[in-house]
């Protein structure tokens, strides 16, 4: 797969906060989110005005954008960038029992439950002040939020280093997530197709039947 833009995320949004005055901003994105087995992941990543206003790595884009590899490649300049960050997940039984939106307000609260585990940061914050920036157009975090003031911004994922920040973290973090998971329930190709509906995955499905990590209502088409 090549990268289907060329245009790469900058600060231009995260900065209308900076300037404001507040100090932090967490960008937040999801993936996993069509994927037909398997949980949802929410990244979240923690930019720092006072160190996080430039040098972030040169080949950071939305996940969505880039090669597999390339994504291992930068996920340890990524992750070392940023002031924070975490992935939360929730499983398929959780998408299956409160849907998909819940699960990702779950998981979203996940996120921000371990990314803000630490007292002195908390403190750091409560003085300084906070904001998430939330790809798309829908605020499915909600009251999960945690009171932190939330902009929903379409293709934010593309145009803001936070949330492509986030993006890359939640994408390779659930990608290894998957690859474990292939050695447990083999024969569903998961390695390769992170659990979206392949051909592999399909006729996988189609000889070997659903497994405990598969989102069961959501193959009424398939099988």
């Amino acid at each position: 797969m090549s990268s289907k833009t060329s245009q790469l995320p900058s600060l231009s949004f995260e900065s209308t906060f900076f300037e404001s005055g507040i100090r932090f901003v967490i960008g937040i994105d999801e993936v996993g989110r069509g994927s037909i087995a398997g949980p949802v992941a929410v990244g979240a990543a923690l930019l720092d005005v006072q160190i996080n206003t430039s040098d972030w790595p040169e080949k950071l884009q939305d996940s969505k954008l880039i090669f597999e590899k390339k994504r291992e490649a930068i996920f340890a300049d990524v992750s070392d960038w940023v002031r924070g960050w975490a992935v939360g997940m929730a499983s398929s039984d959780e998408i299956e029992a409160h849907g998909i939106i819940t699960a990702l307000s779950l998981a979203g609260a996940r996120a921000l439950e371990e990314l803000l585990a630490e007292s002195s940061l908390r403190e750091e914050i409560a003085s300084a002040g906070i904001q998430i920036i939330l790809d798309g157009s829908h605020n499915w975090l909600g009251p999960k939020a945690m009171g932190i003031p939330v902009a929903t911004k379409t293709k934010a994922d593309r145009d803001c280093v936070s949330v492509a920040a986030a993006s890359v973290l939640a994408k390779v973090t659930r990608d290894r997530l998957m690859i474990e998971l292939e050695e447990t329930y083999p024969g569903y190709g998961l390695a390769s197709n992170k659990g979206y509906a392949s051909a592999t995955h399909i006729a996988g499905l189609k000889e070997k039947g659903i497994s405990p990590i598969h989102r069961t209502s959501w193959l009424s088409k398939i099988i």
